[in-house]
């Protein structure tokens, strides 16, 4: 059984990411933790003209976290009911991302599913700050999915990597269980720059073509392009349902996703997009 973590903060963002995880996983059995943080401020106006007197601050807030995951459980059930799919709620007083991890750890969580704004996200942001900061300290893999995205199967994804990798068993075998339930062809993509691959580069591709030769997929090789215009030029030729990378410290895939020049580049993530964390 699958355990999957799904973070909300009951805005429509978050939901559509808990619509598109069910959807996603509808032939798995899965174990899904519905997630919401809270942290109380020291004075609250509303609390003050509406609370019960005998209620505290936490409390009240304790209180609403609790009846916005019944709700949010009660209205994806009815939508999707489905009897492989369980679902257990946690409500903390706790900051998102340093919860994020508790629970990861405590509940051996394999796969995070959220949105990728906010309540108050702006459309024109690449990621909101809690999701950027939730994929550089993911333990596991996790899956962001843009606001309004509307679910369809994941038949065609890509995978771009410049092979300086040393790929574990772990990061391939959740990629090939990824595309495997959907029977997904991996469209495995390289950007270069006039310089052939070095030995190192070789002999990972080579681990790629053996790892997934049961699999359907392609290798694509691109040359003299940034890798967010590579990325946003390959989905215009190929429509690709989901974008997937390998988070190595030090690879390419954290200048492409945390410098601030991206959002000159006007590289915005409009597909689902999967990250594997660094091996161990």
């Amino acid at each position: 059984m699958k355990r999957i973590l799904l973070p909300t903060d009951f805005s429509e963002n978050a939901y559509n990411a808990i619509k598109y995880a069910v959807q996603l996983l509808k032939n798995e059995e899965c174990l899904f933790y519905l997630l919401n943080t809270y942290t109380p401020v020291l004075y609250d106006t509303e609390y003050i003209l509406y609370a019960p007197s005998h209620l505290s601050l936490n409390e009240v807030y304790k209180n609403n976290s609790q009846v916005g995951l019944a709700r949010v459980q009660e209205k994806i059930t009815k939508a999707f009911p489905n009897p492989k799919h369980t679902f257990h709620h946690i409500s903390s007083f706790s900051l998102l991302n340093e919860e994020i991890r508790a629970q990861v750890d405590e509940k051996k969580i394999d796969l995070i599913i959220m949105g990728t704004q906010g309540a108050t996200g702006a459309d024109e942001i690449l990621f909101g700050t809690q999701t950027v900061h939730a994929i550089k300290r993911a333990k596991c893999p996790l899956l962001a999915i843009p606001s309004n995205f509307e679910y369809v199967n994941p038949d065609d994804v890509l995978f771009p990597t410049d092979y300086d990798i040393d790929y574990t068993q772990l990061q391939l075998t959740f990629l090939k269980w990824f595309i495997e339930m959907h029977a997904s062809e991996l469209h495995i993509m390289n950007v270069f720059f006039g310089k052939p691959l070095a030995p190192e580069q070789e002999k990972s591709k080579k681990v790629l073509a053996t790892y997934f030769k049961e699999n359907k997929h392609v290798f694509y090789s691109i040359e003299n392009k940034s890798v967010p215009l590579a990325i946003y030029d390959f989905q215009t030729d190929k429509p690709i349902d989901l974008l997937v990378m390998i988070n190595n410290k030090h690879s390419f895939f954290e200048n492409l996703l945390f410098r601030p020049v991206i959002n000159e580049l006007g590289f915005h993530v409009k597909i689902p997009f999967l990250v594997i964390p660094p091996a161990k």
